[in-house]
């Protein structure tokens, strides 16, 4: 067997195998030989059958079969040996007119290189890694919430700016009737709120959908229609009140702090406070960790630039998948996986570089530590170590888990080197200023 290689340029190569019929035959008749002594033929005792027979009927098989066993084994072995970074798989070049008889085969294959780059993590314009706070106003707002929740419902007579409203949506041409129970804040604009105060049970609302809520995804469960539905629907409904409540806030003592946060855990409304403020700061990591993420990894796709063998890989994708796609599709789901694949590349180039490594117990760490968080949400807060081991080590039975989990260990590392090496800037701020900046006031 001979294996050479054609560079057509930076990014594409054809590699070029010759097989001798020495390589596969004696393979090729083992099994024919076999095939004879378990062959079972009609007018033949079992063993029997002449090897001519067994050859003409199976022989065309099982050498093609043989052969394309011995090239992907080569083809693996060459490229691992010449340490040939390749996307996609090796494309065999279409042969018509191969004659299986002779006594030299030769396959072309070709490969799309990966490119060679570098990456640049100092970026002119420093990447802002935000530093999310719990302000005043959200953690009172949360307290009120906790003793709305925690607080009784009592029945009122007439609609207040607090009230609780429970009534039915209707709208007979639109076939819409619906009861729900809604708060005034959830109007958008103060005029539906004017229409409501004051109202009794029994009095008809007439209101115009368009604009009522702030969020369509209010108005879709309002009304019980789907999100096409709603889109720009500019109707009149009406709302019926059938009840009125006023919630009587709970009392915020020690019986509250202790359904909230478990027995002694918090002894006074600061300690409440004290604790709202680290949850909500606990979350508001994670956002601020995946936005620093999103921000250096757009940095990166736009701003490291290199060269793709476009060409192969969009042949590569007519073929890759369940269903065979044409030239037109290949090129539309290149479009839209090119950004997703540069990204890869310089992902891989990062964790090369800085040998970033993702062991076995990082793999069962990470999974007991997540479990163990699992588990303190249902009140149980102290688990035995072997508990942990048992659950992680079922976990860790389903390969997709145990890889979505390295996939996180990975992302986690790559976080560290870009707050250790990027050119990162600390911002303060309140939630609902991170939330005005990042996303628009709404």
């Amino acid at each position: 067997m001979n294996i050479t290689r054609e560079n057509i340029d930076a990014l594409n190569a054809v590699v070029k195998v010759d097989i001798a019929k020495e390589d596969y035959s004696g393979k090729v008749e083992k099994i024919l030989t076999d095939y004879r002594k378990t062959a079972n033929i009609p007018g033949f005792r079992k063993g029997h059958v002449p090897m001519g027979m067994v050859k003409k009927q199976y022989g065309k098989a099982v050498l093609v079969d043989e052969v394309n066993k011995l090239l992907q084994d080569a083809l693996n072995k060459y490229l691992t040996e010449e340490k040939l970074d390749v996307l996609g798989n090796p494309l065999p070049k279409p042969q018509d007119n191969l004659d299986w008889d002779a006594d030299k085969l030769s396959f072309e294959f070709e490969l799309g290189l990966a490119p060679e780059f570098e990456v640049n993590l100092s970026p002119k314009k420093a990447i802002i890694d935000y530093n999310i706070t719990a302000g005043d106003k959200m953690i009172n707002d949360q307290v009120l919430n906790i003793q709305k929740q925690y607080g009784k419902l009592i029945s009122a007579d007439v609609v207040s700016k607090d009230s609780e409203i429970t009534g039915v949506y209707k709208n007979d041409e639109r076939d819409i009737e619906n009861t729900v129970t809604l708060t005034l804040d959830k109007f958008k604009g103060k005029a539906t709120e004017k229409k409501f105060v004051g109202a009794k049970v029994g009095d008809v609302i007439t209101l115009k959908t368009k604009g009522l809520y702030a969020d369509d995804h209010e108005l879709m469960h309002a009304l019980k229609l789907s999100h096409d539905d709603i889109h720009d629907l500019d109707i009149e409904v009406t709302f019926t009140i059938t009840e009125i409540n006023e919630r009587e806030l709970a009392e915020l003592n020690q019986e509250l702090f202790d359904k909230l946060f478990g027995e002694g855990v918090a002894t006074s409304l600061e300690d409440v406070k004290a604790k709202i403020k680290e949850d909500a700061e606990k979350q508001f990591k994670q956002q601020s960790e995946q936005k620093l993420l999103n921000d250096v990894t757009e940095y990166l796709v736009e701003n490291t630039k290199f060269d793709l063998p476009a060409t192969f890989l969009q042949k590569w994708m007519q073929t890759a998948g369940e269903k065979e796609l044409t030239e037109a599709e290949a090129q539309e789901e290149y479009a839209k996986s090119e950004k997703s694949l540069r990204y890869q590349l310089i992902e891989g180039k990062l964790i090369t570089d800085n040998d970033i490594k993702v062991s076995m117990d990082d793999i069962k760490d990470h999974a007991k530590q997540m479990i163990k968080a699992q588990m303190a949400q249902f009140g149980q807060m102290n688990p035995s170590d072997k508990e942990l081991e048992d659950i992680a080590a079922r976990v860790l039975s389903n390969q997709d888990e145990a890889r979505r989990i390295s996939e996180q260990i990975i992302s986690q590392k790559l976080l560290a080197l870009y707050k250790e090496k990027a050119n990162i800037k600390t911002k303060d701020i309140t939630y609902e200023d991170f939330v005005k900046e990042v996303y628009g006031d709404k």
